[in-house]
């Protein structure tokens, strides 16, 4: 099965490089110039330096060489993908998207697998999330991933196509838990990295993943999610991975926060706008979530890191 990559950032490219070893794989950037040196090099010096391209992999500008792919993943940041699937990407809308993007939709409050059954009715909707570094999957470490589609064939037909011998592939139709795992652990990993970022601790640290947990099962049992499906690679593995690793941006930007320090505003950081999507999307509403809106709260610079830590220590106290 042949598969192509669109989007040529760095997971993207890390996702091409894996494939590559085993097949055919067309890495597609809108960009010609970063196609081209891609071509010459055989790497991706700009958001993947020191990894060689594998020899399966055809980097090129042209979207029509995406046309031959049986698959195509959907490597983008997800407030992007709309856009994508509606313009460049649109000729593609009558095979499997897997979309490679944790977050959700701030103008729908939509998960990636919603939009692209949006805008791409025609398209096998399917999401690949997990714990995962672009760096470590292009070098060949094992990784575990949850593959997710809603047509229970279809994801076996994926996972055999999409797995290889160090990249393991765990499949599930919930869709909807995977969706909010990928995207909700990104919003616990900025609160993480600002307790860590002001000195509040590692015990601190464990507390809020702990109560962060438990807000992302409320979110995903008003969402109609299994819990099942959070306590796996999708929810507890990443959320274990991004709390943890200065290798999160997600993270580095709490990080920034904790610190007072400034971020480069350049850098996707997909937790920032899941937890105003969150914030602001109707079907959320009256659900209990502390961290989330304090996350919202910081980032759009609404309250100070000392005022939501107060705010938070001051809830009532309860039964766990």
């Amino acid at each position: 099965m042949r598969v192509g990559v669109a989007g040529a950032g760095a997971f993207g490219t890390a996702l091409a490089i894996a494939l590559g070893r085993k097949g055919a794989v067309t890495l597609w950037s809108r960009d010609e110039g970063q196609a081209r040196a891609m071509r010459d090099s055989r790497q991706n010096a700009a958001r993947l330096p020191g990894a060689d391209l594998s020899e399966g992999v055809t980097p090129s500008a042209d979207v029509g060489e995406l046309d031959d792919c049986e698959v195509v993943l959907l490597a983008m940041p997800m407030q992007q993908m709309r856009a994508a699937l509606a313009g460049p990407l649109a000729q593609l809308a009558d095979r499997p998207l897997v979309a490679c993007c944790k977050g959700i939709e701030l103008d729908t409050g939509l998960g990636p697998t919603g939009v692209i059954a949006e805008v791409a009715p025609g398209a096998t909707a399917a999401l690949l999330t997990g714990p995962s570094f672009a760096g470590e999957i292009a070098r060949g470490l094992p990784t575990a991933l949850t593959l997710a589609c809603a047509d229970a064939a279809r994801v076996e037909t994926l996972q055999r196509a999409l797995s290889t011998d160090v990249l393991r592939l765990y499949r599930t139709t919930d869709t909807a838990g995977a969706e909010l795992g990928g995207a909700l652990k990104n919003v616990m990993a900025i609160a993480c990295g600002a307790v860590i970022g002001a000195g509040l601790g590692n015990s601190a640290r464990a507390a809020l993943m702990t109560r962060g947990y438990a807000e992302m099962l409320r979110i995903a049992a008003a969402r109609g999610a299994r819990p099942e499906t959070l306590a796996g690679l999708s929810g507890f593995g990443d959320l274990t991975l991004s709390c943890t690793s200065d290798m999160s941006r997600n993270y580095q930007l709490g990080l920034a926060i904790g610190r007072g320090a400034a971020f480069d505003p350049a850098v996707t950081v997909e937790g920032a706008a899941t937890a105003r999507a969150m914030v602001k999307a109707e079907a959320y509403r009256g659900l209990d979530l502390p961290i989330t809106r304090a996350v919202a709260d910081l980032v759009d610079g609404r309250e100070t890191l000392p005022s939501v830590m107060a705010r938070l220590l001051a809830r009532s106290l309860k039964e766990e």
